[in-house]
């Protein structure tokens, strides 16, 4: 890895989280920059971010009759253009081949906005409603082939409120994303991060 870590960020849409990290990668202390921008929907609002930023994008844009290996082909092709380091998941709603995940392994992180294991896929915020549990959160995970699956590197936790409601539940979840996220990456860049045995360690003491 180069003395800056090298950032490709996926996006599909509004791209807050992006925001987050691009304000971080601003800060002179922070070991880490985006170095491309690539979304799958050519309206991701993420995109006018990273072009705010000055950051280069690009579409790799779905085709109804392409399979997924083929687009993940040629979104691999556009990744490794930029020679990164690392690559961010940030609302990139595609489910991604194992080829594509094994291309980029221990080096791909995600967000999901639950307390993993539990809630994995959609729709997080309604099912910790129904479900009536009193804690939710974030985690970010380096992935693996199995969707929201691979090892969580570090979660936030918030308090579910009586009057919540699905949407503020979501908008004080984005608020600990923005904190986690850049973090984990910082500690990524900084080569603070390992696994062994599906477990990620920090400093070489594994993270529980």
């Amino acid at each position: 890895m180069s003395s800056v870590c090298r950032i490709v960020v996926l996006i599909s849409g509004h791209g807050s989280n992006l925001q987050a990290i691009i304000d971080a990668c601003h800060e002179k202390s922070f070991p880490a920059e985006v170095v491309a921008v690539v979304s799958n929907k050519p309206e991701a609002f993420g995109l006018q971010r990273a072009a705010k930023a000055n950051i280069p994008t690009r579409v790799v844009e779905n085709q109804h009759n392409t399979e997924r290996e083929s687009y993940d082909q040629e979104l691999m092709q556009v990744i490794d253009s930029y020679q990164p380091d690392l690559i961010v998941l940030a609302g990139f709603m595609r489910i991604l081949s194992n080829g594509f995940v094994e291309h980029y392994s221990q080096r791909m992180l995600n967000i999901h906005p639950s307390l993993l294991p539990k809630y994995k896929g959609l729709h997080t915020h309604q099912r910790v409603l129904d479900d009536g549990e009193k804690y939710h959160g974030a985690s970010v995970h380096f992935v693996t082939p199995s969707l929201d699956d691979g090892p969580v590197i570090l979660q936030s936790m918030i308090d579910v409120l009586p009057d919540d409601t699905a949407k503020s539940l979501a908008q004080r979840v984005h608020e600990v994303e923005h904190q986690i996220y850049p973090q984990a990456i910082r500690w990524f860049a900084e080569g603070r991060l390992s696994i062994k045995d599906s477990i990620v360690n920090l400093d070489d003491k594994a993270i529980k």
